[in-house]
C-alpha cells in the first residue's frame, strides 16, 4: 500500500470519484462529501482537542449513512476510503485518542466489507515488516498503534507475529549501540512494542518460548535485551519499569503452569550481586548486574505482581511449604521499602499492588499455609504502612491509605475464615491512632478504613477526643479532606447501626435518625459553622453539612430550628444549610410559603461579611438541575446584588462570584434552549408566558454583559475591572458558540446557534460590536498585568479573527509608541498589543507577504535600530528607544502566537537574532562595568561600581546637573538619568534571558536546528548575564529562560548538545573553587542560580546524576578546612558552597529530589556552625533554616502562628534515620559538658533543639523508642543559656510517650526543692519549671484522663518558689505560669495565698535593681486579672501602681476580653476616668496611647449592640471630664504625638462626647474628622475617623432627628464624612464606616433588634444617601454634601495632557486612593441629585442652594459640552479618541459633566430663574447627541444615566 499524504490532493480525488459515480445516491454523496471535508479539516487543525472534535463530527456524519447505502459503494471506492483513514492514522501515530477515533471509523467500514479493510491493513503492515532496513521509530509506533487501537490490525499482526519479533530482535543491537537511543524514545517504544506483543498475542508467543527449535532465537534475544535494560544498561527509569512488565508478561504467556512458576522463582535471582541465569521455558538468558540501584528489583517485582496469574503467585518453591507471594516477593519488596530510594513512590505503589494480589489470592494462600497470617507479618505490614503515611512525597499518603484499606480487608477475611473473634489488631490500631497528635494527617485515613469493622461506639470510646479533633482539622486545609471523610464514615456507620439495632416492626423515621444525630453531633457542627475561624466555617459548610444532610435528611429541619439569623454566624449557617438542601433535594426553596426565607435571603445578600453574601449567592444560583429555569425571585435578587458587589477587595470572592454566575448562566442557557426546542416541536410555537420567560433570561444575559462592559473604564478600580472581566468571560463562555480547544469540559452545546439566533432576531446579544471591542482594547493599557492579559484573552477567543483596518492601524501606532517608553509597564502594554496584532493578523499585505512576517521583521529592524542608538548614546536610548520592550514583544510574538515562529524564522535569521542579542548583552554589561571589554571580567561590578560607571556615562553626555561634584556631598538618591539607564540595562538583560531560552526551546522542535557552536555561544550569553549582572530580578528572570535552554539541550539526541549543560555546571563549580581577589556577595551572586538552572532541567524520571554530583562536590568544598591566611573581606569557596546548597534546598524546581541528600547536608550545616568564620556560620544557619522547612514542610494554611509542624518525631527519624545518632550525640555532648561544669560553646545546640521542638509526639511504642533523647534533654534544663532552657523544654515534649506525660511531670515536680533551705541551682529550677509547663500544656490539650490531684498537691507544697524567699524572679514567674495552667485544679486557699502575695508584689518598689522585675510584675498582673475578684482590687489601686503595672493593666483592658457586662467593667471605668487627667500628661507615650485605647474599649458598647450601654460613674465631676476633653482636643488640634496616639485620642474624645450637647465641642470634633478623613492621611487616622463615627456620630445624628434639630448641619457633615470613608482605600476603614451606616439604619427601624445587622459597604453608602434625602434634604448644605463627591469635569487640561506623548519620568505617580471610582460615584449620586432637584418647590433653603449651584455650573457645562461636540467620532477610529478612551481622568470628567448636565436639565424644568442662562432644549439635544456618539465609540454609560436621559 502507498501511504497517502492527506494534503496531496487525494481527498479531492476521492470526492471526484464519488461525484461521478452514478451508482451512489445524491444524499450519500453529500454526506460523504461532508465526511471527507471534516477529515480534511482535521488535518489542518493544530490542537489535539480541535482534531478530536473534528473527528468526532466526522464519525457522527459517517454513522448517519445507512449501511445499505454504504454496501452499495464500489469496492475500489472502499479501498480508497480505507487508505485515507489509514493514512490519517499513520500521520497521528503518536496521538492515541486521534487514532482511536479513526479506528472507530474503520470499524464502521469493517462491518461493510471486512476483507477490504483487512487487505489494506495487512498490506500496510507488510510494507513495514518486510523491508530490509531496520525498523525506524515511526515503524515501531505504527505497530504499537495497530496493537492498541485497531482490532483489524491485531488480527493482521497475528499472522506476522514471527516476522515482527525477528524485526525487533534485528533492531536491538542498533538501539543498544547508541546512548541517545538507549535513553530516548526509541528504546522505550521498542520495549513497549515487546510488551504489547506478549500481552496481545500470547497464543503466538507461547510456542516460541517453549520451542526447542531455532525459532526461539528472536524471543531469546528480546528477553536478553529486556533483562539488560532492567539490570541498568540504560538509565531511563520508565523504560526499565516497562521492561519488568514485559518480562513478566513473557512468563504469563507460558501455558505450562509448572514452567511459568519456575520462571517466576527464577526471576527472584534479581537480588544476586553476581552473574546468574534466567530460565523461562526453553529460553535461557545470562544476566550480569551492573550495580544494584533498586530499580531492577522494583521493575521485576512490579511486573510479576501486575501480570502473573494466581497459580504463579501462590506457587511453592520445590517441596518446601513456601508461597511465592509471601516468601518470594514480600522480602524483596519490604527491603525496597526500607531503602528509601529516590523512586520510593513506585516502591510503595508496588507494595500496595502486593497487598491487592494477596487479597485476591487469600483462599489459595490459606490452602498452602493452613494457618492465619503470621502476627509477625501483620506487624511488619503495619510498620511499613505507618512509616510511609507521613512521608512528604506527593501521592504517598494516598497510597498509604489504599494500602491500609487493603490490609484491613485481608485481616478481616483472615479472622472470619479462621474464626478469630477477638481481633486484637483493631484495638492496637485504634490505640495507636488515638495516641497520635491530631495534627498528623496519617491518623485519619486509617481511621476511616477501620470504622466499618470496629463500629462507632468502640472508636468513640477509645478515641473520645475525635469530634473535637475533627473540628480542629477543619481549620486547616491540608487536614480538612481526611477529617471530613472520617466524619462522613462515622455518620454512615452510625446510621447503619441505628437501623440494624432498631425494631423491625417500627423502623426509625428520617426524623428519628436526625434526632439521634443531633444529640451527638449538632452542637459540634453548629460550633464549626458559626466559628469566627474562616477556614473552619468554610470547610464545615463544604464538607460536614452535605454529608450530614445526605445521610440524615431530617437534619435539615433540626438545623433550621436551631438557627437565629440575628445571632452572629447563624446567617451564614442558614444560607449554607439552605444551599446544601437545595443541591441535595433538587427542589427550589422559593415556594408560596417562603416569605420568611426570602426575607432572610435578602438580609444575607446585603451582609457586610463576604462569606455570608457568597453563601446566599450560591443558594440563588446553584441547582442540581441545569435545565431548571431561574425564578423571578432569583432574577430580581441578582439584579440588585451584582452591581453592589463588583468592587470587592477579596480575590476569592470575585472567583466565587464568577463561578456562581456561570452556573446561573448555564441554567438560563439550558432552560432557554429546552424551551426553544420544545416550541419548535409545536405547530403553534411558544405561548406568551413561555415567550416572556425566555425573554427574561435573554435580557438578563444581555444586562449582565453590558454591566460588565460599562465598568471597564480606566477610572474604575482594579477590583471592579477584574470582576467585570470575569463576568464578561462567564457570559461569553456560556452564551456564545465559541469552541475552546484548550478545555475538555464546558464547551458550548452543538445547537447553541439556535439560541443565539433567537436572541439576535430580537435585537439582543450584540456582544462583539466595535464599541465593545474598543472597551477591551482600552483595557490593554491598564496598569495591572491581570487586566491586560484577561482583556487580550477575551479579544482573542471570542471576537472576530481579524481586527478592522482602522483599529489595526491605530493599535499598531500605539503599540509602537509604548514599546519606546522607558517605563517597563508601558513597554509590556506595547508587547501585548503586538502579540494581539499577530494573533489577529489575517491575510497578506499588498506586497504578497504575510502580515505576521511583516510584523516580526518590523520588530527585528526596530531592535537593531534601538541597539545602534544605545551604542551611540546610551542615555538617549534609555529615554526614547529602550531595548526591553522590543525584546519582550519579540518573545511574546514568536513564542506565544502559534505558527509565527516557523513562518518568520529560518536558520540564518535565528543566528542573526542570537548574534544581535549577544551584542546587546555585551553592550549592556559594558555599561554596568563602565568598560566595554567585559570578556575577561569574571567578577560582577558592585552596585557602587555600577553607579560610578553610569555617572561617568551621564557626565560624558553632558547632562545638566548629572555630573557629581567631587567637592560636594554624595547624593544617596539616584537621579532620573541613573534610574533610566539602570532600568534599561537590568530589564533588558532579564528579557533577553527569557527570550533566548524560549527561542532555543522552540527552534529545536523545527525541521532545522541550531549547531553545537551556536548553542555554546548562547550558553555563554546566559552565563554572562547570570554571573555578571548582579541584579536579583534580572538574574532570576534570566534563569527562567536558562532552565528552558538547559532542559532543551538535555533532551537532545545529539550527545555534544547534551553535554553543554554539564559543561556549564563544571565551569560554575570551577568558578566556585577559584581563588577570588574581591568579594562578590555573601550569597554568591548569580552562581547559585546558574547551578540551580542546570539541575532543575534534569529529567525527574531519571536518576539525576548532575544533582548528585553537584551536591557531593559542594559538600566536599564546604567541608574543606579554611586556609590559614583566610581574609574576612574576600569570598571563600566554602561560604559560597553553603549558599549554593541553600539555593538548591530552597529551589521549588527541584522538588523532593533533594530530600535524599538532606541528612548529609543537615549534618554539614550544623557542623559548620562551629566555624571561626562569621560568613561561614551565617551561610550554615541560612542553609539549616531552609533544610528544616524542606524536611518538615511549610506551615499548613491556618497554622501560620504555630511553632510545631504536623510531623511526629518517630516519622521524622524514620524518614531521616541518619540524623538520629548525630542529633542525639550533639545533645549528649552539650549535656555532658554541662554536667562536668565545662564551659564550652555548642553553636549547633540551639538549632538542634529548635528542630526537635517543631516535632509532634508520636504513638506510644514508636515514641518510646526515642527515649535515649530524654536524659540529655533533662540535663539541659540547667543550661546557663535562657534560650536553650526554653527550647529544650519544648523539644522534650516530642520525645515523651503520651501515657508518660503525667508521670514525667510528677517526677519533675518531686525534684523541685520543698523549701528554700535546700541548695539548688536557679538555672536548673527555671529549666525544670519550663519543662513542667511545656509537658502540662501538651497533656491538657490532649484531654488527659488521669487525675492531676497528686501533681497539684506536690506542686502546691512548693509555693515558696513564688514567694520573696525565692530570689530569682524568672523562677517565680515560671512557677506562676504553671499555676495558671493548673488554676482549675488548685485549692482555693492556695490560690488566695498566692494571689495576695502577687498583689503585694505588684505594689512593691524594689530598693535595688532586680533583673526581670518588670516581667514578673506583668506576669503577676495577668495572673490576678484572670480572677474578677482580684482584678477589681488591682484596678482600684491603679493610681498607686508602677508604670509597668499600669501599662500591663490598660493593655489587658484594651484587649476587651472577659469583663464586658460584669462588675469589673464598672470598676475599670471608674479607675480609668479617675486617672484620665494624669494619663494625658504622662511622659510615657506608650502608656498614654494604651490608656486611651483602654478607655475607648471599656466605655464604648459592643460593636453589634444598638443601645448606648455606656457604664456611668455616679456623682462623677462633669467639669473634670470637660477639662479632660479640652486637653485631648488640644493634643489633637496641635497634632501632638504620632498617628497611633492621635487616632486613639480621636476615638477617646468621641466616646467622651457621646452624650454631649455642646455645639462648639461637636463642631471642633467634626472639623477633626473632616481633616483626617482625606486619602492623604495615615490609615490609622482614617480608621479612627470611621470608628469615631461609630462611637459618637450615631448619637449625634439620631438626636438631630428627634430632640436636637440644631445638630442637623453637623449631622449632614458627619454623613458626608461617612460617604468619604466608604470609598476609602482600606477595607478596614470601609468596614467601620459601614458599621456606622448600619447602626444609623437600625436605630431608625420601628422594631429595632437587640443586635445590629451590618450592611455591605455599597449598601451602606446607599443607606446614608437615602437618610440624607429623607431626613436632611431641606437642611442648608445638603446639596453641597452630594455635589462635593462629584469629579471635576474640566476637559481642557485633560486634552492637553493626552497630547503630550513624551515620557517625562520613569515611574508614574499612583493615585492617592486607588479604590476611589469617580464615574461610579457619579452614577450613584445622579438619582439622588435628581430627587433633590425635584423637591425644589418644597423648600426655600433648598431652592436657594440649587439656584446658586445652577448659576455657577452653567458656563462649565456649556464649555465642556462644546468640547465634546468637537470630537471627531465617525466610522473610522481616530488615534486621539483611543488616547482619550485610555485616560482615566477623561472618563471621570465625562461622568461628572453628564451628571451635572442632567441635573441642570432637571433644574431648568423646576426653576425659571436660570433658564435665560442656557436653553433647555439645546442642552437636551446636545446630551442625546453625545450619548449616541459615545456609546458607539467605546464610551458606555451606566443604566442610571440612560434612565435619566430618557426621563429628562
Amino acid at each position: 500500500m502507498t501511504v497517502l499524504n492527506v494534503s496531496d490532493g487525494k481527498v479531492d480525488a476521492i470526492l471526484n470519484y464519488f461525484t461521478v459515480d452514478g451508482n451512489v445516491s445524491s444524499n450519500v454523496k453529500d454526506t460523504l462529501k461532508s465526511f471527507l471535508l471534516k477529515l480534511t479539516e482535521n488535518v489542518s487543525c493544530t490542537g489535539k482537542r480541535s482534531r478530536e472534535r473534528s473527528l468526532e463530527e466526522a464519525l457522527q456524519i459517517l454513522l448517519k449513512i445507512p449501511k445499505e447505502e454504504l454496501l452499495s459503494l464500489p469496492t475500489a471506492a472502499l479501498h480508497q476510503l480505507v487508505q485515507l483513514l489509514l493514512a490519517l492514522q499513520i500521520e497521528a501515530v503518536t496521538t492515541s485518542s486521534v487514532c482511536h477515533k479513526l479506528d472507530q471509523m474503520v470499524q464502521v467500514l469493517v462491518e461493510i466489507n471486512r476483507s477490504v479493510v483487512f487487505e489494506e491493513v495487512q498490506q500496510c503492515l507488510r510494507n513495514v515488516l518486510h523491508q530490509e532496513q531496520v525498523l525506524s521509530l515511526q515503524d515501531i509506533q505504527l505497530a504499537c498503534m495497530f496493537m492498541e487501537d485497531s482490532s483489524v490490525g491485531r488480527e493482521a499482526l497475528k499472522e506476522e507475529c514471527k516476522t515482527l519479533l525477528r524485526q525487533v530482535a534485528k533492531m536491538i543491537p542498533v538501539v543498544m549501540s547508541d546512548e541517545v537511543a538507549q535513553n530516548g524514545l526509541l528504546c522505550y517504544q521498542t520495549v513497549k512494542l515487546c510488551l504489547q506483543v506478549f500481552q496481545v498475542l500470547p497464543g503466538q508467543v507461547a510456542p516460541l518460548v517453549c520451542s526447542k527449535d531455532g525459532e526461539k532465537t528472536s524471543v531469546r534475544d528480546i528477553l536478553e535485551f529486556l533483562m539488560n535494560v532492567i539490570l541498568g544498561e540504560i538509565s531511563s527509569r520508565d523504560t526499565r519499569l516497562l521492561s519488568g512488565t514485559a518480562v513478566a508478561m513473557v512468563i504469563t504467556a507460558v501455558t505450562d503452569v509448572q514452567c511459568a512458576q519456575s520462571a517466576a522463582w527464577s526471576l527472584l535471582q534479581i537480588t544476586n550481586t553476581g552473574p546468574w541465569r534466567l530460565t523461562v521455558g526453553e529460553l535461557q538468558v545470562d544476566c550480569r548486574p551492573r550495580g544494584q540501584d533498586g530499580v531492577d528489583r522494583l521493575a521485576i517485582s512490579r511486573g510479576l505482581l501486575s501480570c502473573c496469574r494466581k497459580d504463579v503467585l501462590v506457587s511453592r518453591h520445590g517441596n518446601q511449604g513456601t508461597c511465592f507471594l509471601l516468601d518470594g516477593l514480600f522480602p524483596l519488596i519490604s527491603a525496597l521499602c526500607e531503602e528509601k530510594l529516590d523512586c520510593h513512590y513506585y516502591v510503595f505503589q508496588v507494595f500496595t499492588i502486593w497487598l491487592k494480589r494477596v487479597k485476591e489470592c487469600l483462599r489459595e494462600i490459606w490452602d498452602i499455609t493452613g494457618a492465619p497470617l503470621d502476627s509477625e507479618l501483620q506487624q511488619h505490614l503495619t510498620q511499613i504502612i505507618w512509616s510511609n503515611a507521613e512521608s512528604p512525597l506527593d501521592g504517598l499518603a494516598e497510597l498509604a491509605h489504599s494500602a491500609f484499606c487493603l490490609f484491613i480487608e485481608i485481616y478481616e477475611k483472615d479472622c472470619q475464615h479462621f474464626g478469630n473473634t477477638e481481633k486484637k489488631l483493631y484495638d492496637e490500631l485504634l490505640h495507636r491512632i488515638a495516641e497520635m497528635p491530631w495534627q498528623s494527617k496519617a491518623k485519619y485515613s486509617p481511621l476511616s478504613a477501620i470504622l466499618p469493622y470496629t463500629g462507632t461506639n468502640k472508636v468513640l470510646k477509645l478515641y473520645h477526643a475525635l469530634p473535637s479533633h475533627i473540628l480542629k482539622c477543619l481549620s486547616m486545609n491540608h487536614l480538612s479532606p481526611c477529617a471530613s471523610e472520617v466524619y462522613k464514615c462515622l455518620l454512615q456507620e452510625q446510621k447503619r447501626e441505628l437501623i440494624i439495632n432498631a425494631s423491625q416492626e417500627a423502623p426509625p423515621t428520617d426524623q428519628d435518625l436526625a434526632d439521634q444525630w443531633a444529640h451527638q453531633w449538632q452542637p459540634k457542627v453548629l460550633e464549626a459553622m458559626t466559628s469566627e475561624v474562616t477556614l473552619l466555617q468554610k470547610n464545615a459548610s463544604c464538607h460536614l453539612l452535605p454529608s450530614t444532610l445526605r445521610t440524615y435528611p431530617g437534619a435539615f429541619n433540626t438545623l433550621l430550628l436551631a438557627l437565629d439569623p440575628t445571632v452572629p454566624g447563624h446567617l451564614h449557617t442558614w444560607a449554607c444549610v439552605m444551599s446544601a438542601q437545595r443541591s441535595i433535594s433538587g427542589h427550589s426553596l422559593w415556594g408560596m410559603n417562603s416569605t420568611d426565607s426570602l426575607k432572610t435571603l435578602r438580609l444575607a445578600l446585603s451582609s457586610l461579611d463576604d462569606s455570608v453574601r457568597l453563601a446566599a449567592l450560591n443558594l440563588l444560583c446553584c441547582s442540581p438541575k441545569t435545565k431548571e429555569a431561574p425564578s423571578q425571585v432569583e432574577y430580581s435578587a441578582l439584579r440588585d446584588f451584582i452591581p453592589l458587589n463588583l468592587n470587592s477587595e477579596s480575590s476569592p470572592f470575585r472567583q466565587h462570584l464568577q463561578a456562581a454566575l456561570r452556573k446561573f448562566l448555564v441554567r438560563i442557557r439550558e432552560s432557554s434552549m429546552a424551551s426553544i426546542i420544545k416550541g419548535h416541536k409545536r405547530k403553534t410555537g411558544h405561548c406568551k408566558e413561555e415567550e416572556a420567560v425566555l425573554m427574561q433570561g435573554i435580557e438578563f444575559v444581555g444586562w449582565l454583559a453590558q454591566l460588565a462592559l460599562v465598568y471597564l473604564t480606566p477610572d474604575s478600580s482594579y477590583q471592579r475591572k477584574k470582576t467585570g472581566l470575569l463576568l464578561l468571560s462567564a457570559v461569553l463562555d456560556t452564551c456564545t458558540d465559541t469552541w475552546n480547544p484548550d478545555r475538555k469540559k464546558g464547551q458550548p452545546p452543538a445547537n447553541m446557534s439556535t439560541l443565539i439566533n433567537w436572541a439576535k432576531d430580537r435585537g439582543k446579544w450584540d456582544f462583539f460590536s466595535k464599541s465593545n471591542m474598543l472597551i477591551l482594547i482600552g483595557c490593554l493599557e491598564d496598569s495591572t498585568n491581570e487586566i491586560r492579559e484577561l482583556s487580550a484573552e477575551l479579544l482573542l477567543r471570542f471576537f472576530p479573527p481579524s481586527l478592522p483596518d482602522d483599529i489595526t492601524a491605530v493599535l499598531f501606532s500605539r503599540a509602537e509608541r509604548l514599546l519606546q517608553s522607558p517605563r517597563v509597564q508601558e513597554a509590556q502594554m506595547g508587547a501585548l498589543m503586538f502579540k494581539l496584532l499577530l494573533q489577529k493578523a489575517d491575510g497578506v499585505s499588498e506586497q504578497g507577504e504575510k502580515q505576521s512576517i511583516r510584523l516580526i521583521r518590523f520588530l527585528l529592524n526596530k531592535l537593531k535600530h534601538h541597539f545602534l542608538t544605545a551604542k551611540s548614546d546610551m542615555l538617549q536610548a534609555a529615554r526614547t528607544t529602550p531595548i526591553h520592550g522590543i525584546v519582550s514583544a519579540l518573545q511574546r510574538g514568536l513564542m506565544e502566537v502559534p505558527g509565527v515562529l516557523g513562518e518568520s524564522l529560518n536558520h540564518s535569521v535565528a543566528v542573526d537574532i542570537v548574534c544581535l542579542l549577544e551584542k546587546i548583552t555585551l553592550l549592556l554589561l559594558g555599561v554596568l562595568y563602565g568598560d566595554q571589554d567585559t570578556e575577561d571580567k569574571e567578577v560582577p561590578p558592585s552596585f557602587c561600581d555600577m553607579g560610578n560607571a553610569i555617572s561617568s556615562l551621564i557626565g560624558q553626555h553632558a547632562v545638566e546637573g548629572a555630573r557629581l561634584d567631587e567637592d560636594t556631598d554624595e547624593n544617596v538618591l539616584l537621579s532620573e538619568e541613573h534610574s533610566l539607564v539602570l532600568t534599561c540595562c537590568w530589564v533588558s538583560l532579564k528579557e533577553i534571558g527569557i527570550f533566548l531560552g524560549f527561542l532555543v526551546e522552540r527552534i529545536q522542535t523545527l525541521p532545522w536546528r541550531m549547531t553545537v557552536g551556536e548553542l555554546k555561544r548562547a550558553s555563554k550569553l546566559f552565563k554572562d548575564i547570570i554571573l555578571k549582572c548582579r541584579h536579583w530580578g534580572a538574574v532570576e528572570g534570566c534563569c527562567i529562560g536558562f532552565t528552558k535552554f538547559c532542559r532543551t539541550l538535555l533532551s537532545s539526541s545529539n550527545p555534544e548538545v547534551r553535554d553543554i549543560p554539564a559543561l556549564i555546571l563544571q565551569q560554575g563549580l570551577f568558578v566556585l573553587q577559584s581563588p577570588r581577589s574581591t568579594s562578590v556577595t555573601r550569597r554568591a551572586a548569580g552562581l547559585p542560580m546558574l547551578i540551580l538552572g542546570v539541575l532543575a532541567a534534569e529529567d525527574s524520571s531519571k536518576s539525576r546524576p548532575l544533582l548528585a554530583h553537584t551536591i557531593n562536590t559542594l559538600l566536599d568544598i564546604a567541608r574543606a578546612p579554611l586556609p590559614q591566611d583566610w581574609d574576612q573581606t574576600l569570598d571563600l569557596p566554602q561560604v559560597c558552597a553553603g549558599h549554593i546548597l541553600q539555593a538548591l534546598v530552597k529551589g521549588s524546581s527541584l522538588g523532593v529530589a533533594v530530600l535524599q541528600h538532606t541528612p548529609a547536608v543537615t549534618i554539614l550545616s550544623l557542623t559548620l556552625l562551629s566555624s571561626p568564620c562569621w560568613a561561614m556560620r551565617n551561610a550554615a544557619l541560612q542553609l539549616y533554616s531552609s533544610l528544616c522547612t524542606r524536611m518538615l514542610g511549610q506551615h499548613p494554611a491556618g497554622e501560620e502562628g504555630s511553632t510545631h509542624s504536623g510531623m511526629s518525631s518517630p516519622s521524622f527519624f524514620n524518614l531521616y534515620p541518619a540524623l538520629q545518632p548525630f542529633l542525639q550525640e550533639a545533645l549528649e555532648s552539650a549535656a555532658k559538658d554541662l554536667l562536668d561544669s565545662t564551659v564550652l560553646l555548642h553553636p549547633s545546640l540551639y538549632p538542634v533543639l529548635t528542630l526537635l521542638a517543631k516535632l509532634q509526639p508520636g504513638a506510644e511504642e514508636q515514641t518510646r523508642a526515642l527515649s535515649e533523647f530524654l536524659p540529655p534533654l533533662f540535663l539541659l534544663a540547667a543550661s546557663p543559656v535562657y534560650g536553650v532552657r526554653v527550647m529544650s523544654s519544648r523539644a522534650l515534649v516530642a520525645m515523651i510517650p503520651p501515657s508518660r506525660c503525667l508521670a514525667t511531670v510528677l517526677h519533675l515536680v518531686e525534684k523541685l526543692p520543698e523549701s528554700p533551705d535546700v541548695s539548688c541551682c536557679h538555672n536548673r529550677l527555671h529549666g525544670q519549671l519550663l519543662q513542667i509547663k511545656a509537658i502540662l500544656t501538651r497533656a491538657l490539650k490532649t484531654n488527659i484522663q488521669s487525675s492531676l490531684s497528686e501533681v497539684v498537691e506536690r506542686f502546691e507544697s512548693r509555693l515558696w518558689l513564688a514567694l520573696s524567699s525565692q530570689r530569682c524572679l524568672l523562677v517565680r514567674m515560671a512557677y506562676v505560669d504553671v499555676v495558671e495552667l493548673l488554676r482549675g485544679h488548685c485549692s482555693g486557699a492556695f490560690l488566695t495565698h498566692l494571689s495576695s502575695v502577687l498583689l503585694q508584689e505588684i505594689h512593691r518598689t524594689p530598693n535595688i535593681l532586680e533583673v526581670g522585675f518588670a516581667s514578673f510584675q506583668q506576669s503577676a498582673v495577668n495572673f490576678l486579672c484572670e480572677d474578677p475578684k482580684w482584678a477589681c482590687q488591682v484596678w482600684q489601686n491603679l493610681s498607686n501602681g508602677s508604670t509597668v503595672v499600669r501599662l500591663s493593666l490598660v493593655k489587658r483592658a484594651a484587649e476587651g476580653c472577659g469583663w464586658r457586662g460584669t462588675v469589673l467593667q464598672q470598676v475599670m471605668l471608674r479607675a480609668l476616668q479617675a486617672n484620665l487627667k494624669e494619663a494625658l500628661f504622662h511622659q510615657n507615650v506608650e502608656y498614654r496611647e494604651a490608656f486611651l485605647k483602654a478607655l475607648v474599649e471599656v466605655t464604648s458598647p459592643e460593636e453589634d449592640s444598638l443601645g448606648p450601654s455606656h457604664p456611668t460613674s455616679p456623682g462623677f465631676d462633669e467639669a473634670y471630664l470637660q477639662g479632660c476633653v479640652e486637653d485631648v482636643f488640644e493634643d489633637l488640634e496641635m497634632g501632638r504625638g504620632g498617628p497611633g496616639f492621635i487616632s486613639m485620642a480621636l476615638c477617646a474624645v468621641s466616646v467622651l462626647l457621646y452624650q454631649s450637647i455642646d455645639l462648639c465641642l461637636l463642631e471642633r470634633w467634626c472639623k477633626l474628622l473632616e481633616k483626617h478623613r482625606c486619602p492623604e492621611a495615615p490609615e490609622a487616622l482614617r480608621s479612627a475617623c470611621a470608628r469615631s463615627l461609630f462611637l459618637c456620630a450615631v448619637s449625634v445624628v439620631t438626636r438631630s432627628l428627634t430632640e436636637s434639630p440644631v445638630f442637623k448641619e453637623i449631622s449632614i457633615r458627619l454623613i458626608s464624612t461617612g460617604v468619604y470613608l466608604l470609598q476609602d482605600e482600606s477595607p478596614e476603614v470601609r468596614a467601620k464606616a459601614a458599621m456606622f451606616a448600619s447602626l444609623l439604619f437600625s436605630s431608625r427601624q420601628p422594631d429595632a433588634p437587640q443586635r445590629c445587622f451590618y450592611m455591605q459597604v455599597n449598601q451602606a453608602l446607599l443607606s446614608l444617601l437615602n437618610l440624607l434625602l429623607e431626613e436632611f434634604w431641606d437642611t442648608r448644605g445638603a446639596l453641597y454634601t452630594l455635589v462635593c463627591h462629584l469629579p471635576d469635569c474640566d476637559l481642557n487640561v485633560i486634552l492637553q495632557d493626552v497630547k503630550e506623548t513624551v515620557c517625562r519620568s520613569l515611574y508614574e505617580r499612583d493615585e492617592v486612593n486607588v479604590f476611589a471610582e469617580p464615574s461610579v460615584m457619579s452614577e450613584c449620586l445622579l438619582p439622588y441629585l435628581l430627587r433633590l432637584t425635584k423637591r425644589y418647590p418644597e423648600s426655600s433653603t433648598l431652592a436657594e442652594d440649587l439656584e446658586l449651584w445652577g448659576q455657577n455650573i452653567v458656563s462649565t457645562v456649556r464649555k465642556n459640552l462644546t468640547i465634546c461636540l468637537k470630537f471627531q467620532l465617525g466610522d473610522v477610529l481616530n488615534p486621539d479618541w483611543l488616547s482619550l478612551l485610555t485616560e482615566p481622568r477623561f472618563h471621570a470628567a465625562l461622568s461628572g459633566l453628564f451628571t451635572r448636565a442632567i441635573v441642570l436639565l432637571q433644574l431648568l424644568k423646576e426653576c425659571d430663574n436660570i433658564r435665560p442662562l442656557i436653553d433647555p432644549l439645546s442642552l437636551s439635544t446636545d446630551l442625546q447627541d453625545l450619548y449616541g456618539r459615545f456609546i458607539h465609540n467605546g464610551a458606555l454609560f451606566p443604566q442610571a444615566f440612560i434612565d435619566a436621559l430618557n426621563f429628562t
